[in-house]
């Protein structure tokens, strides 16, 4: 007999990056392999925030949705949608959602039970739901974090109120302690979710399909079809563009190298912070930085096979809080990445303890353009073999979904 059960999520498919990247891949494996599946989530809005078509009629109301993966049930529910995020604007965001998932939620609770209901946080709150139903209908209640959301706005100065944090806290250990399954990405944030719980805490990290992410022999074609010269050494920026990403850093490479005439930046992805990052670069007349728009799956792996140099950037006070998912396909595709990451972090430790990628750290602009420099300078063989080495031992769909099923089937 299959098990049942529910996602509960603020992000699915088809979003391209991101959280919603990884709940639609794992309900699809999940559906593959003998689970039936019900989600709850909202309409696809990210990187973009703003809805995607064809949903931009259906957004003010719920809409239900049969197909998916052959059978997967999905319930979108509407939510409000900020065209600029700020910290008040995103907890007003989240908070919608919670309310208009909430009314789903009990519908279900007269469905047929779900074995199992996962919640994936951001937004963290929702694990409040996870609870409701685990306790009504006697689930086993899986808690996956993506993303310490509390700590990030604290840090990112998105939330100031000393009191509205320690509320924010407080709801968090009691969604925690109420968990029978916590899981997380990194080992920098499992350890601060144990610390905060006690409970053990299941690492399971962001995967990559090795077998649609691979490394093609035919870059400079590639280079030509996306408007470069063969000659060209392009370096790609390719993911959301937000605030916690600390992308004004490239505008400062850019220019210390502005009289390489072969250097040239591409950034692609969609996010709030574009269009600044953008007059940024027009006001400072520097003609090495190209945009383009969030590239479409079925030639992603083109894009990234096309770069001669990846980047990973994030701020400093991100710290361990977030694990950058785009390393992931760089990975997957032998790319040369240079990524900011202080010396206490767990990304600084995987990066350099595999040989990875080259590591710089984070929010210095001069040692981003010396890390840059260094892996254009020189071939880096050993870091495009162990990339993909990496990806294919470690980053395995298949191998991460089978350790998370048996850990949900035998909860601690």
């Amino acid at each position: 007999m299959s098990k049942r059960l529910l996602l509960i999520g603020g992000n699915f498919a088809p979003e391209l990056t991101g959280v919603g990247k990884y709940n639609g891949e794992m309900i699809g494996w999940l559906a593959n392999n003998g689970y039936d599946c019900t989600v709850i989530t909202s309409f696809p809005h990210y990187p973009q925030w703003k809805i995607q078509a064809p949903y931009t009629k259906s957004r003010y109301w719920y809409k239900k949705e049969t197909g998916y993966y052959g059978h997967v049930l999905v319930y979108r529910c509407p939510q409000y949608i900020p065209a600029r995020p700020s910290g008040s604007r995103r907890l007003l965001m989240d908070f919608s959602f919670a309310i208009s998932a909430s009314f789903q939620l009990l519908l279900q609770l007269f469905r047929k039970k779900a074995d199992f209901v996962m919640v994936v946080a951001p937004p963290f709150h929702l694990g409040l739901l996870g609870v409701l139903y685990s306790r009504l209908r006697k689930a086993t209640f899986i808690y996956h974090i993506q993303d310490l959301q509390i700590e990030a706005a604290r840090d990112l100065g998105m939330i100031n109120s000393p009191t509205l944090i320690k509320l924010l806290f407080g709801i968090e250990r009691y969604i925690l302690r109420s968990a029978d399954v916590i899981s997380s990405i990194s080992e920098g944030m499992i350890q601060k979710i144990s610390d905060k719980c006690g409970h053990a805490v299941t690492s399971f990290p962001n995967w990559v399909d090795v077998r649609l992410f691979h490394p093609l022999e035919n870059r400079n074609q590639i280079k030509m079809a996306y408007g470069f010269a063969s000659s060209d050494t392009v370096i790609l920026y390719a993911g959301a563009i937000g605030e916690k990403q600390g992308l004004e850093a490239i505008l400062h490479v850019a220019q210390q190298v502005s009289h390489l005439s072969h250097i040239k930046f591409l950034i692609c992805g969609a996010g709030p912070y574009r269009e600044q990052l953008q007059q940024q670069v027009r006001s400072r007349e520097l003609h090495n930085i190209q945009f383009r728009d969030p590239e479409p799956f079925d030639s992603f792996n083109r894009l990234l096979n096309m770069a001669d140099v990846h980047l990973v950037i994030q701020k400093a006070s991100a710290g361990d809080l977030v694990m950058p998912s785009k390393l992931t396909t760089i990975l997957a595709v032998g790319g040369v990445a240079v990524v900011t990451a202080n010396e206490h972090t767990s990304l600084y430790k995987v990066v350099t303890a595999n040989e990875i990628g080259i590591v710089v750290p984070a929010e210095d602009a001069q040692a981003l353009t010396a890390g840059i420099m260094q892996a254009v300078s020189k071939r880096q063989e050993h870091i495009t073999e162990n990339a993909r080495r990496y990806a294919l031992e470690y980053l395995s769909i298949d191998k991460i979904m089978s350790r998370m099923q048996d850990t949900i089937r035998e909860p601690t």
